[in-house]
């Protein structure tokens, strides 16, 4: 009994937390806040400016209905979500509409289905999606006594245009890394999106809390590797009543001290 103590206090004790990590959509920025910004430019839903642009670009060389190009851009998309939900992988964008050009039996040159990759890949960067309330103070003052890195799903902007968003609001500064799935080569809750946080931040995974707002991606997958979690309801709350976090927090001011006392 004595020996069994002793080895638990010092396993308690040998756990020090030196890094956050946060999931980014709802959690760093408010998805989806950028629509009213495009219903105000006349531009149309993300969703449906995609599929557009895509049937623009085809139909520059041959007319074609958008009511096909709608259903076989549909059609990857659920391909997608089959990856994603169900092996853990997060496909380029410039993936998905290969997947929609197979299900129309069309191609596009090298050039134009790239530039059009960028197209769809740079709108939540043109038009960024707003930053969380409190949420630059609350990475501010954490940035001051942990190491802080992103772990996030890249959905349709890539890496590279994820950074800039974050850049453009102020909030890169406050990241040591960025773990984003279309560069760690899984999505979460694969632990190769926290084993890359760890090793860019050079902690233990265990040695890290993970902030997000999904209880099956960013509660159970950390979890699962022995690190604390806490979910984040700011703008989406859908998993509070069934989720297994260590921490609730509602609001973006209350991370530093929830962060804090879970450490400690």
């Amino acid at each position: 009994m004595t020996s069994m103590g002793a080895c638990l206090t010092f396993r308690a004790m040998s756990t020090q937390i030196k890094a956050v990590t946060f999931d980014l959509w709802d959690t760093i920025v408010d998805d989806d806040s950028d629509e009213p910004k495009r219903l105000a430019q006349g531009l149309r839903p993300k969703p449906e400016e995609r599929r557009h642009l895509l049937w623009e670009a085809l139909t520059r060389h041959q007319e074609i209905a958008i009511e096909d190009v709608t259903a076989a851009f549909d059609a990857a998309d659920a391909a997608f979500n089959k990856a994603w939900k169900g092996h853990s992988i997060t496909w380029k964008i410039g993936d998905r509409l290969a997947r929609a050009l197979m299900e129309l039996g069309r191609t596009l040159p090298d050039e134009e289905l790239a530039k059009l990759a960028d197209d769809l890949g740079r709108m939540e960067v043109d038009i960024p999606p707003d930053p969380i309330d409190g949420i630059a103070d609350a990475l501010e003052e954490l940035s001051r006594r942990y190491k802080l890195c992103i772990v996030s799903d890249a959905i349709v902007t890539p890496a590279d245009g994820l950074r800039r968003m974050l850049d453009g609001h102020g909030l890169k500064q406050y990241f040591q890394g960025f773990a984003f799935s279309d560069e760690a080569g899984h999505s979460k809750p694969h632990a190769d999106m926290f084993n890359s946080a760890a090793r860019q931040l050079g902690v233990e995974v265990t040695e890290m809390i993970h902030v997000g707002d999904r209880d099956h991606n960013d509660i159970k997958g950390p979890q699962a590797l022995g690190m604390k979690a806490v979910l984040f309801t700011a703008t989406r709350d859908d998993d509070k009543d069934s989720t297994s976090a260590d921490a609730i927090c509602e609001r973006a001011g209350d991370l530093p001290a929830m962060i804090n006392g879970l450490a400690s």
